[in-house]
């Protein structure tokens, strides 16, 4: 049994229309909210062994930020391809994560990581930002991960 932490990245500022949507910081609810999604976590136990993000910015910081607030002390992984991946392409990462991790947490971006949650566990579920959701996958490898291979345990929203 594998644990996957989906978390979409916080809120990001639009104030600076000269920014491409990569460059994109976190406004001040992203950056009050991922420390939040951070504590969600550690409340419940569910400290990841590998943390992969987007490259872009905002999911970075996002990424960052839950580290902080799990003491994650090893390296983030910046996957370039989870920058608004499709489920297949984020699969694809996840099927390259080392065999003796149990719990993965990816931070990207909509509506890949709602059309990921729906492809494994069958159910649909909205994810604003800074949204995390837990499945569990029934596979014994990182590499048997697919459709229909997870269940829902429990998601947090900023606003719960």
């Amino acid at each position: 049994m594998k644990q996957l932490l989906i978390l979409r990245h916080a809120k990001s500022s639009w104030a600076d229309s000269s920014m491409s949507d990569w460059q994109r910081p976190l406004n001040e609810r992203g950056l009050r909210d991922a420390p939040r999604a951070g504590a969600w976590l550690r409340e419940r136990g569910l400290l990841p062994d590998v943390i992969i993000t987007s490259d872009a910015v905002r999911a970075r910081t996002t990424a960052a930020a839950v580290a902080e607030a799990i003491d994650y002390a090893q390296e983030i992984i910046i996957e370039p391809s989870l920058y608004h991946a499709k489920p297949d392409d984020m699969l694809a990462v996840l099927r390259g994560v080392r065999t003796d991790a149990l719990t993965v947490l990816v931070v990207g971006h909509n509506p890949g990581l709602e059309e990921l949650v729906e492809q494994l566990t069958g159910e649909h579920r909205d994810l604003p930002t800074a949204a995390l959701v837990h499945i569990a996958l029934a596979i014994d490898e990182w590499s048997e991960a697919g459709a229909g291979a997870g269940s829902i345990v429990d998601a947090w929203r900023p606003r719960d």
